[in-house]
């Protein structure tokens, strides 16, 4: 319909040469618009489905997915260790001056963990060496194997030169690596080990160390992401709040909507071995007129329980849950039949919400997944009273009476349809100042399909109508000052048999062929 307002207005803008005292009018008629509307063209998915003959709504949409990567961060940590000797030696060749273990804590918000095994990830190692001799470094994290071989790296740092300290760098691809985080005494969480030992080269002179001179090594884990996890997981809540608009609502200005009895579920799945908590917090939607209707059910602000995931590796089974919003249990058809244009919906879902129940053996792994899904399946039939439709389009009409100008005219609406839903049609044309400069009323009915005939082709009762829409020449004379029009619809789902709006199924195939054509009377000055 918008690509019929804008031939309308195209077709009002006229332009010619000047011809002084010539004046003559004409009649012409032209075709601005042949097309055809099904719900074909307004869905891209397979949500609309053929169900004996009607449409059936067959709605799968996915609200929350969120994989290992989204709950547990590992973020950019360094391993700093620096030797400073208590007093002044010296240090005969060979000489082993630094070897230490230590343990450190991880910067990992939120959770405990004590095994993790890496997708990705690097590890920058730097040494430095303050004598002026050669120094090997040897370099251990125990609990860092891959294939039951404990990460070791030597590293020989050339000797001191002129002020400037020996520097050896290096990166570590860690994919594949697994880590252990619990510590020297293998009870804490989130601890990493590292043994390191520093001796002075064996084929090299004797050399003296004083406090001044720090030995420093750097390890920098960074672009870390894991694969799998255990440990405790702690209490995380992950929630959201979203809205969701439909736009083609927001043009709903008045009138009623049946819907048929509806059922919308939402499927939840817990792919983590951790027990968790779900929650609906509210949902509401909002109509153009203003009016707000949430939804009203016991599944709404009350816990659901989630059972912790079973299985292992490749044997991983998620605990799911179904939520069902009924007639019986909600208000689910006063919710849909308010034609909110915003819906709004707030969920969440908590991890361990009685505690470290499983004695830190909380488990993640590549596949776990915290989902929350949305269906709804049920025939499109609607009942349709007096709903209307407005919709607004900037204009810019202007003509010139020295010129060529349009004196009057109309345009004519010539469909076949195949909705079981007629329509009324008016067009507002708005000045500037937001006054009313003039309504159009179509001379007839868009005519519902129920009082049409077998269409030998499709099968589909159609029905044909003519509807002309006449621009008086009063209203042409003051079309200039127009800056807006409004086209207003207002359908029903009349049964031609009782007279009373009732729900009707849509036909599979149902179709709007329309053709649109102008017939106008001009003045032409030359």
């Amino acid at each position: 319909m918008n690509r019929i307002i804008s031939l309308l207005l195209i077709a009002l803008v006229f332009s010619s040469c000047k011809k002084e005292k010539t004046i003559w009018e004409t009649d012409w008629s032209a075709p601005l618009i042949s097309d055809t509307l099904s719900l074909d063209k307004l869905v891209n998915d397979s949500t609309l489905t053929n169900s004996g003959g009607d449409y059936l709504l067959d709605l799968n949409r996915t609200l929350l997915d969120l994989n290992l990567a989204d709950l547990i961060t590992i973020p950019d940590t360094t391993i700093s260790e620096e030797f400073i000797p208590g007093a002044a030696l010296t240090l005969s060749p060979g000489f082993s001056f630094v070897n230490s273990v230590e343990e450190h804590q991880m910067n990992i918000p939120d959770v405990q963990l004590k095994i993790i095994l890496l997708k990705e990830g690097f590890i920058d190692v730097k040494v430095e060496n303050p004598l002026p001799t050669i120094t090997i470094f040897d370099v251990q994290l125990p609990g860092v194997t891959k294939n039951g071989v404990t990460f070791s790296k030597q590293y020989q740092a050339p000797a001191m030169s002129n002020g400037v300290l020996g520097v050896v760098q290096e990166s570590i691809d860690l994919a594949g690596y697994q880590i252990d985080l619990t510590g020297i005494t293998g009870g804490s969480v989130n601890f990493l080990r590292s043994q390191i030992t520093v001796i002075t080269d064996p084929a090299g002179p004797s050399v003296s160390i004083t406090p001044s001179d720090i030995t420093n090594v750097d390890a920098t884990f960074r672009d870390i992401k894991i694969n799998y996890a255990r440990g405790y997981f702690g209490n995380k809540i992950i929630a959201d709040t979203s809205n969701v608009f439909i736009d083609a609502l927001n043009n709903v200005s008045n009138g009623i909507i049946d819907l048929p009895a509806s059922t919308i579920q939402f499927h939840i799945e817990n792919g983590i071995k951790v027990n968790a908590e779900a929650k609906f917090n509210y949902v509401s939607n909002e109509n153009a007129a203003g009016n707000v209707v949430s939804l009203t059910s016991l599944n709404i602000g009350n816990p659901i329980n989630m059972n912790a995931a079973t299985g292992s590796w490749n044997t991983l089974v998620p605990s799911q849950q179904t939520i069902e919003f009924n007639s019986t249990n909600s208000n689910i058809e006063v919710y849909l039949e308010n034609l909110g244009a915003n819906h709004k919906f707030a969920y969440s879902m908590q991890l361990n919400p009685w505690g470290n129940t499983s004695g830190s053996w909380d488990e993640i792994f590549p596949q776990s997944k915290l989902k929350i899904g949305i269906t709804a399946n049920m025939p499109l039939a609607i009942g349709l009273d007096n709903l209307i439709l407005k919709d607004t389009f900037e204009v810019s009409l202007n003509q010139d009476p020295n010129k060529t100008r349009v004196k009057s005219g109309e345009l004519i609406l010539q469909a076949s349809n195949a909705f079981p839903i007629s329509g009324e049609i008016k067009i507002y044309l708005i000045n500037e100042d937001g006054s009313l400069a003039s309504t159009i009323v179509g001379s007839s009915q868009l005519k519902s399909s129920l009082t049409g005939t077998i269409d030998a082709t499709t099968g589909l009762l159609v029905e044909n109508s003519e509807l002309r829409f006449v621009l008086s020449e009063d209203a042409v004379n003051r079309i200039d000052n127009v800056k807006s029009l409004v086209l207003e619809t207002k359908f029903n789902s009349t049964n031609p048999v009782t007279g009373l709006s009732e729900q009707q199924s849509i036909p599979f195939g149902a179709f709007l062929a329309v053709k649109l054509k102008t017939k106008f009377k001009t003045e032409n000055k030359f």
